[in-house]
């Protein structure tokens, strides 16, 4: 019984959590990126573009970007709260590890969106 209570603690649950979610909002869930990146994207390029008309494909690039990062951060925190609980850990470095990956992924995408090897659904054009 030690171990069921170990692995169902309150902490392990909130962990776990992190990385389910953070996994469906990272790049590496690339497959997944039409049920939670696109929407969240569209939904803030919407949003942002609703106010200023112009900025509706830049914001949602930058929505893009943020869904990516905070996917990552989640599953950083998660894991490593998870396997590091007792080492002292450097947000600083966490952070810009998640912000670069997450930024890199958005470049290779956008990329491959401007050169037409990725197709924009019209549905999803304003």
């Amino acid at each position: 019984m030690p171990f069921l209570t170990q692995l169902f603690n309150g902490k392990t649950v909130k962990n776990t959590l992190l990385i389910g979610v953070g996994y469906m909002l990272s790049p590496l869930s690339w497959w997944n990126d039409l049920f939670f990146n696109l929407p969240i994207a569209y939904v803030f390029g919407y949003a942002v573009g609703w106010a200023y008309p112009d900025a509706f494909l830049p914001a949602t690039v930058a929505g893009y970007w943020f869904s990516n990062v905070l996917g990552i951060l989640m599953m950083q925190s998660g894991a490593l709260d998870l396997v590091m609980a007792e080492q002292p850990r450097s947000w600083q470095r966490e952070l810009w590890i998640g912000l670069g990956s997450s930024t890199l992924y958005t470049i290779v995408i956008v990329g491959l969106v401007y050169w037409h090897v990725l197709e924009i659904p019209e549905f999803l054009l304003p």
